[in-house]
């Protein structure tokens, strides 16, 4: 699914909410007329919202939804359709601020939720895909449109769902174009969890709380472990595992933690 309402060259109307929720920063796709549709005006101020983050310590966590009952149809098919008319420069322009955007959400040091209600599509099927969990309503149906108008997919979709589900399972999503019901992605591991309609913001906010009361550079190293153990042979990441974690056994963080298992107490990790 994309949206087809608006007009003109722009992308969307769709605007980003930035709200702190305690040590969890909420970033919420707010564009009632466009099912929070998103395009090249989007991407540079949710970019710079995750960016921004990175300076904070107080963060903990990152949860990105979308208002109005729907995550994101993705791009403005009206606006897809006039950027024909451009050029091939000012097109790739409009993809390397998607690519940025995803980059950001993928090397992030915070972990980042997608609470998503209602469904995803197109390039908000991929941002969801970049984020490192996805909470889901039961109803909500997950959408690589692309094939439907003639494109192929962007926003790193083939990237994630290759190293996330089978082969002819992703074949059949992004060749096929048919919604996925979110059910199914959570059986096939994709989804992280699965809650009735409107529960999918409550359960990603006491998730990402439980996330944000963790060791922060424990964390940090678990996401950058796991983002590049998909191009690491098996010698190679034992030693990058092994150094981080001899180094992070001298650290405040080891300390606390093996103090309060010994001690039977949760532990008080410091930002």
């Amino acid at each position: 699914m994309f949206s087809t309402k608006g007009s003109g060259v722009n992308n969307s109307s769709t605007r980003v909410v930035n709200e702190r929720r305690g040590n969890i920063l909420l970033l919420t796709l707010d564009g009632a007329e466009t099912r929070n549709a998103i395009g090249p005006d989007v991407y540079p101020v949710l970019q710079a919202h995750i960016v921004n983050a990175e300076q904070d310590p107080e963060i903990g966590a990152i949860i990105l939804t979308g208002a109005n009952g729907y995550f994101s149809s993705g791009g403005n098919v009206n606006a897809l359709k006039a950027s024909g008319a451009s050029t091939l420069a000012a097109a790739t322009g409009n993809t390397d601020k998607l690519n940025a955007l995803i980059l950001s959400i993928a090397q992030s040091s915070k972990p980042i939720i997608a609470a998503v209600e209602g469904g995803a599509a197109g390039a908000g099927f991929s941002l969801c895909l970049a984020c490192d969990m996805i909470v889901a309503s039961e109803d909500a149906r997950f959408t690589a449109a692309y094939v439907r108008v003639g494109l192929s997919p962007d926003g790193g979709a083939t990237h994630f769902l290759t190293r996330a589900l089978p082969r002819q399972l992703v074949n059949e999503i992004c060749m096929l174009g048919r919604p996925v019901a979110a059910l199914r992605l959570y059986a096939a591991g994709l989804i992280n969890s699965c809650y009735p309609a409107g529960g999918a913001i409550d359960a990603s906010l006491e998730l990402a709380s439980e996330i944000a009361a963790g060791p922060p550079n424990a964390m940090r190293k678990i996401k950058e472990l796991i983002c590049i153990a998909g191009s690491s042979d098996l010698p190679a990441q034992l030693a990058i595992e092994a150094r981080a974690i001899n180094l992070a056994r001298f650290g405040d963080e080891a300390a606390e933690g093996l103090s309060a298992f010994v001690e039977k107490r949760k532990a008080n990790f410091q930002r």
